[in-house]
């Protein structure tokens, strides 16, 4: 598999590589980083693709700097991933739409599921969790790409194809790895709903989330805990998943109120890692959380 080439920069590396000779190639500015490397295996290096979401850090509530938003207002696309995930840099794409730019959301491409409590309810932002809807983007996200002057179509569709079969792949991999689990074991309890995709793909239930909400900017009450832990205890739910970039302080007294001998494993869910992390890849981070899964409730 070829590495994506997409480039992760901080404001203070722009700030400081001032006297560098300016790329001429296209500039492509994704926000979060699972999408970036998405990109990045489409285009390859015949673009520039400045990704804004650094590695490890969460989708929900990072920030870009002066000079990154100035960046997204020059970009010859933008590439968001839409449904509400990114709040913290939300403003920022609609100034560089108001400004223009053309901006492409990958949620335009997915059939939205929602995830639910008996208080609330919303359009789950995380459809990278199943391979196929993945799948539905990367052919939206090319068409777009098409339309960038200076991309040769040839080459786009050459590598668009690849990365098809790529995700397409995982997908089947993915599927004969929880094919081994018995349904009466496929229940899910994370930090917040973020598998509700891959839970309706390859049918798992999601009990319950410690946050009970699509975002970590949410807080659950000690009210939502109890809930929760008396719906671990009825499903015998052996593993709580937490994702591995945010705290599982949270998770690990869900599983003491549980009163039962409930693990606590971490997920790779919103966020890719740096190079040699566990999760450089989009590819890299499924593979890794599907063994862990199956390894959780096996």
């Amino acid at each position: 598999m070829r590495r994506a080439a997409a480039l992760f920069v901080t404001g203070a590396l722009l700030a400081g590589c001032g006297g560098a000779a300016a790329d001429d190639r296209p500039l492509v500015v994704v926000t979060t980083n699972i999408l970036g490397d998405v990109v990045g295996e489409l285009v390859g290096e015949q673009a520039e693709v400045l990704t804004l979401m650094p590695a490890g850090a969460d989708p929900h509530s990072f920030e870009v700097s002066a000079q990154l938003a100035a960046r997204m207002r020059e970009a010859d696309l933008l590439v968001a991933n839409g449904l509400g995930l990114e709040e913290g840099v939300a403003r920022h794409v609609e100034a560089a739409r108001g400004d223009g730019v053309t901006v492409v959301e990958a949620g335009e491409f997915v059939e939205p599921v929602e995830w639910t409590t008996e208080d609330d309810s919303g359009i789950d932002p995380h459809f990278w969790t199943d391979p196929q809807q993945v799948l539905a983007v990367v052919d939206g996200v090319t068409d777009a790409l098409a339309d960038v002057d200076g991309l040769d179509d040839g080459r786009l569709a050459t590598d668009a194809d690849r990365y098809r079969g790529e995700v397409a792949g995982l997908d089947a991999e993915m599927a004969e790895r929880f094919g081994e689990l018995p349904p009466e074991r496929r229940a899910l309890v994370t930090n917040h709903h973020v598998f509700g995709y891959l839970a309706e793909r390859f049918d798992f239930t999601v009990v319950g989330a410690v946050i009970p909400s699509g975002t970590t900017l949410a807080s659950p009450s000690a009210s939502d805990l109890d809930e929760l832990a008396t719906a671990v205890r009825q499903a015998g739910v052996p593993t709580i998943f937490a994702d591995s970039s945010q705290p599982d302080r949270l998770a690990q007294v869900l599983a003491e109120q549980a009163g039962l001998d409930v693990a606590v494993v971490p997920l790779f869910t919103e966020s890719l890692t740096a190079d040699g992390g566990g999760a450089d890849t989009y590819l890299q981070m499924m593979r890794a959380n599907t063994e862990a899964i199956v390894d959780g409730l096996g």
